[in-house]
């Protein structure tokens, strides 16, 4: 553990001690600040793999306003659909790989015209495998959907099932998963 100031001057204890982390929140917890913060404890270059893609006016101007965050020390790959690739394709070349957002990896998974069950199912787990196997740290990004309501439709169940499958299946890997809540984290496994 380390302690070290954020952008406001406030002190954060972060933790450069591990291999694979699975940052958990809801939207707007602060989980990417945390995770972006956690990893400014590895040198550069920095690779942030982002799953989301510019549809319309609105996503690109927030696209582009966190690329200019980030500062010159992170690189970029947009990739929505092969992030098991992401990881491979990157081991060895930046001090750590940040991935945002595995949610939003998993729905574009999901709606991916002409997809099946299968296809979703070995997507998820190429993505655990590439995470199971990494040597350069790895902080992973997602939504907790499980603590509201049951959804209406199908879709969104189904949705809502595999994210937690897929964050259990995750987190028995990880050396270090933190759920953030109203900007707080709150460490629920590792040091």
């Amino acid at each position: 553990m380390s302690l070290r100031k954020t952008e406001n001057g406030k002190r954060q204890t972060v933790s450069g001690d591990f291999r694979r982390a699975l940052i958990l929140g809801g939207a707007k917890s602060g989980k990417s600040r945390y995770g972006l913060n956690l990893a400014q404890n590895f040198p550069p270059p920095r690779l942030f793999v982002a799953t989301g893609q510019a549809g319309d006016e609105e996503m690109a101007a927030r696209i582009a306003r966190h690329r200019q965050e980030r500062g010159p020390e992170w690189h970029t790959r947009e990739e929505p659909l092969d992030l098991a690739a992401a990881l491979t394709e990157s081991q060895g070349r930046y001090g750590v790989i940040l991935v945002d957002c595995l949610t939003l990896w998993l729905s574009n998974l999901m709606l991916w015209d002409g997809q099946t069950e299968a296809g979703i199912d070995h997507g998820i787990q190429q993505l655990f495998t590439a995470f199971e196997k990494t040597a350069t740290p790895v902080i992973l990004i997602s939504n907790e959907v499980g603590l509201g309501i049951v959804p209406e439709n199908a879709l969104a169940r189904a949705f809502r099932d595999r994210a937690g499958w897929l964050h259990q299946k995750l987190a028995a890997a990880a050396d270090l998963v933190v759920l953030v809540v109203a900007g707080l984290p709150l460490t629920i496994k590792g040091i």
